[in-house]
């Protein structure tokens, strides 16, 4: 059988979606999705440059490291919580309600990880 795009329900072959509500679920993720592709990608981009750059500095500025990697983590988190765009490959997997759970999860662990960074590094200033 094959199986709903959206919630991964058993369909008929001859069906995409098993009901109007996944339909419109799925079109507006898609509408969300081709509107903010493009500065999503950008700024992705750029803030896994910047842990990148974060982790390098952190030998030498200790205060520019930390901060500048954990604000990073902490905006990641944030923008893949409210904008997730899983990739192609999991929502063909998982389908896609499935797909966004999994990247929401891994956005909270994500901003979960900037803040004990955050934390771990003003509690050793103060």
């Amino acid at each position: 059988m094959k199986k709903c795009e959206y919630c991964a329900k058993e369909i008929s072959y001859h069906e995409m979606y098993c009901c109007d509500e996944c339909q419109n679920s799925a079109n507006k993720y898609y509408d969300l999705k081709d509107k903010f592709q493009k500065p999503y990608s950008v700024i992705n981009g750029i803030f896994v440059i910047a842990i990148g750059i974060c982790i390098f500095l952190y030998s030498f500025l200790r205060d520019v490291g930390a901060i500048g990697g954990a604000s990073s983590l902490l905006i990641l988190g944030l923008m893949y919580f409210f904008l997730p765009f899983p990739p192609e490959i999991m929502i063909h997997k998982y389908k896609l309600k499935k797909s966004i759970l999994i990247t929401k999860i891994i956005a909270g662990v994500i901003f979960a990880l900037g803040l004990i960074v955050l934390i771990f590094y003003l509690t050793h200033i103060i």
